[in-house]
C-alpha cells in the first residue's frame, strides 16, 4: 500500500483541492501548443480507444472499416503529441500518438512543451473528474454536440508534477495496467471457453434433441444436418405469426407527457439476460395511428435488424418482459411467435443460437458503416422443430445445464468490471497526488509489451465519430 505525500498545498481546483507541495497548476496553453498540419496522405491512420488512448488503426484485421476520403484534410500528429476528439474527450477520447500519423478533422492535436510527459496527461485527462471539467469548457448548440475547441482547451487548468515525477507515475501506472490487462485477458479467455461450452451444449440439443437413441435422418438443411426423424421441417417465417417493423417517435427530449409511451431502442437491451434494461428506457411521443397494431406484449420478441459492432449485434433477439405500454424503434422488428408451432422462449433460444453460430451472417448487408438484416430472406431459412411438449422439455433441461455456465460467465464479467473500477480509482489517486508512488522501483520484469495493454479496452470501445467534418477546431 502506498501512503499519501507528507505535505499538501491548496490547488484552487474544485476537482483536486489538495496537491503535493512542489506540484503546480498550469493552464493547458502553458503546457501545449496547437498543431494544425495537413497534407500528409501517406501517414498511417490513428484511432482512439476510450480506455487505452491512441493507436495505429489496423486497416486489414479491424472489425470496423470506414471509407477514408479526402485524406489531405486529415491532421498530422507527431509521435508524442496528444490528440483528442472535440466531441468525445469527455468520454476519454484522448491520448498520445504512438507514432507519426493522421487523425480525423474532428480531432485537435496539441504539441507538448518541455517538461511535459504526454502519457501522464493522457492518464489525467481520462479521469472522471477531469472529463467533467471538459464538459464545463465545451460549447455548442445542444449538449450532445458540444465541442472542446483548442481555445477552450488551452484555458483549462491541469496539475503539473515535476517531469521526474511525471515519468515515475507513468512507469508505475503502465506496470499496473499490464498486470490488470493480463487479469482481464485471463477472464475473457475463461468467458470465451464458457461461451463455447454453452454453444456446443445448445447446438447438440437444438439439432439432435435430448435422446441419444433418437433415430436421425437428413434434414436437407445445411446448418442442421441430420435431425430427429420425428421433428418437423419448417421455415423461420412459419414460426412467426406477426412481423412488424418499429416506429420512430419524436425527438427524445419531448417526453414525460401523460400520453407518451416507452419506445424501446437497441441501446436499451441488457445483452447478458436478453431482457429490456428498464433503467435506461426512452420515453417518446407516439401518435395513435403509430400505436395501432404495434403495442408490445409480454411474449413478443424484438429482432435487432440494424446496427453493427459488438454492442449492437445485428440478428440478436430479446424478449420483451415489461408490463408497461411500449412500442419499439425502427431499428427493431417485433416478432409474435406462432403458438401452434413454437414456444416463445424456444424461438428466442433458436434465433439467438443462429446468431451465435453466425448462421445469420449471409443475410446481413453492410451499407455506409451500418449493417442491415435482410429479414425477408432470413425468414426463409430452414429449421427443424420438435413438438411443443418436447420444446418445453428441452428448455427445462437446457436451463438446468446452462445455469452454472451463465453464473460463471456473470462472475467473470463482474470481476472485470470491478478491476476496471479499481484501475480508474488508482489512476485518479496517483495522477492527482493523493498517493505517493515515488518509492516504487522499476524492475526488468516490469517490461511491458504494448499489445498486452489492448485487453484494457472494451470489445468495441473505439471512437466511432464520423470522419468527415469541417475541421473547425478553433484558432491559435
Amino acid at each position: 500500500m502506498h501512503a499519501p505525500y507528507p505535505n499538501y498545498a491548496p490547488s484552487g481546483l474544485p476537482w483536486a483541492p489538495q496537491i503535493p507541495e512542489g506540484w503546480q497548476v498550469q493552464r493547458n496553453g502553458r503546457l501545449f501548443s496547437h498543431r494544425v498540419e495537413t497534407g500528409y496522405p501517406d501517414l498511417p491512420i490513428l484511432e482512439v480507444s476510450l480506455r487505452t488512448g491512441v493507436r495505429v488503426r489496423d486497416m486489414i484485421n479491424g472489425k470496423r472499416k470506414q471509407v477514408m476520403s479526402a485524406k489531405e484534410k486529415y491532421k498530422r500528429a507527431v509521435k508524442g503529441d496528444i490528440a483528442y476528439n472535440m466531441m468525445r474527450m469527455w468520454q476519454g477520447a484522448v491520448g498520445p500518438a504512438p507514432a507519426d500519423g493522421l487523425v480525423s478533422p474532428a480531432y485537435v492535436v496539441v504539441k507538448p512543451h518541455a517538461g511535459v510527459n504526454t502519457a501522464y496527461f493522457s492518464y489525467l485527462f481520462r479521469t472522471a473528474a477531469y472529463m467533467q471539467e471538459v464538459n464545463k469548457f465545451s460549447r455548442g448548440i445542444v449538449a450532445d454536440r458540444n465541442r472542446l475547441y483548442w481555445e477552450s482547451f488551452k484555458q483549462m487548468p491541469s496539475i503539473l508534477p515535476t517531469i521526474a515525477e511525471q515519468n515515475g507515475i507513468v512507469a508505475y501506472l503502465r506496470t499496473q495496467d499490464a498486470q490488470i490487462a493480463r487479469f482481464i485477458k485471463a477472464k475473457r479467455d475463461l468467458i470465451a471457453l464458457l461461451i463455447e461450452q454453452r454453444l456446443e451444449l445448445v447446438d447438440r440439443v437444438i439439432r439432435h434433441g435430448l435422446s441419444a437413441s433418437a433415430a436421425l435422418s437428413p434434414s436437407g438443411i445445411d446448418w442442421v444436418g441430420d435431425a430427429p426423424a420425428h421433428w418437423r421441417a419448417a421455415r423461420l417465417s412459419d414460426c412467426i405469426e406477426v412481423c412488424r417493423a418499429g416506429v420512430w417517435g419524436v425527438d427524445p427530449t419531448d417526453k414525460n407527457e401523460d400520453d407518451h409511451l416507452i419506445c424501446v431502442r437497441v441501446a436499451d437491451f441488457d445483452t447478458e439476460r436478453l431482457k429490456v434494461a428498464t433503467s435506461k428506457l426512452t420515453v417518446r411521443a407516439v401518435t395513435q395511428a403509430e400505436r395501432a397494431g404495434r403495442l408490445l406484449s409480454r411474449d413478443d420478441l424484438l429482432l435487432e435488424k440494424s446496427g453493427g459492432g459488438e454492442k449492437t449485434p445485428v440478428g440478436r433477439v430479446v424478449a420483451f418482459d415489461l408490463d408497461q405500454s411500449a412500442v419499439c424503434s425502427n431499428f427493431l422488428s417485433r416478432l409474435v411467435p406462432n403458438p401452434a408451432l413454437v414456444i416463445s422462449d424456444y424461438l428466442l433460444l433458436l434465433l439467438n443460437h443462429l446468431h451465435a453460430r453466425r448462421v445469420v451472417m449471409p443475410f446481413i448487408k453492410q451499407t455506409t458503416g451500418i449493417q442491415n438484416l435482410d429479414s425477408k430472406a432470413y425468414f426463409k431459412l430452414g429449421v427443424v422443430l420438435p413438438s411443443l411438449e418436447e420444446q418445453g422439455e428441452i428448455l427445462k433441461v437446457l436451463g438446468a445445464a446452462c445455469d452454472p455456465i451463465e453464473s460463471a460467465i456473470a462472475q467473470a464479467e463482474s470481476e472485470i468490471r470491478l478491476i476496471r473500477e479499481y484501475r480508474d480509482r488508482q489512476i485518479a489517486d496517483v495522477v492527482t497526488g493523493q498517493i505517493d508512488v515515488r518509492g516504487w522501483k522499476y524492475s526488468p520484469e516490469d517490461q511491458i509489451p504494448e499489445e498486452d495493454l489492448t485487453a484494457l479496452g472494451d470489445d468495441d470501445d473505439n471512437d466511432t465519430t464520423e470522419e468527415e467534418t469541417d475541421g473547425d477546431d478553433g484558432h491559435d
